[in-house]
């Protein structure tokens, strides 16, 4: 009687579909992940291509999220085709390797409503909108530091970025990223409230490039 219970109620349920609506969305985030932490937690012991010396990555490109107000989207279903193998090796000098292209089509870029090209296009012009610090671009040596000087590194390189447009993010006591709020024509706007919380460290480190 109990599993037959079960049974009428899940059939009383609406069904979901797989995946999101693509172009359903109201905003973008641009999320710069601080190569050095992910090679140092995860890409050393990968021997991966984007931690080798000779890239000198600092701030990559993680990825171009459509967001929610309050969550996002992810895994749409999208009647646009794939990007091609070249295609998303041309996004490794801006995000480290054509594999995370890749996978931020399939998670994130399917969901825009964008064909391939145009969302890395588009992914390309909100990373070349968003000036990286110099002075951490060329960082030569481990440093410890409040989260906070970091947010503050960006405003002080982009002055028209409001202070609720950008947040930090740290992982295993390390910076992790700073993430940019954009409207869907790439202008600053605040985060929504799930995107906003930043890392509260006083002493977080930043691995040197190299």
């Amino acid at each position: 009687m109990k599993a037959l219970l079960l049974l009428l109620l899940a059939l009383a349920l609406p069904a979901h579909a797989e995946g999101d609506a693509p172009g359903d969305f109201g905003y973008y985030v641009v999320a710069l992940s601080w190569s050095p932490t992910w090679c140092a937690l995860t890409g050393d012991a990968r021997r991966h291509d984007q931690c080798d010396a000779r890239h000198a990555h600092g701030f990559i490109l993680h990825g171009l999220w459509p967001q929610f107000e309050t969550g996002y989207p992810s895994d749409c279903r999208s009647p646009q085709r794939d990007p091609s193998r070249a295609e998303t090796a041309a996004m490794a000098d801006i995000m480290g390797s054509g594999g995370l292209a890749w996978h931020q089509w399939k998670k994130h870029g399917r969901c825009t409503g964008l064909t391939a090209d145009a969302y890395f296009a588009t992914a390309r012009r909100a990373y070349g909108a968003i000036r990286l610090p110099g002075v951490l671009q060329s960082l030569n040596r481990r440093l410890t530091l409040p989260a906070r000087a970091v947010e503050d590194a960006f405003i002080a390189a982009n002055p028209a970025l409001p202070r609720d447009a950008v947040t930090v993010t740290c992982k295993a006591g390390m910076i992790q990223e700073v993430r940019v709020c954009l409207t869907k024509d790439l202008s600053p706007r605040r985060c929504g409230k799930d995107v906003i919380r930043d890392c509260r460290l006083t002493g977080a480190v930043m691995e040197p490039v190299r």
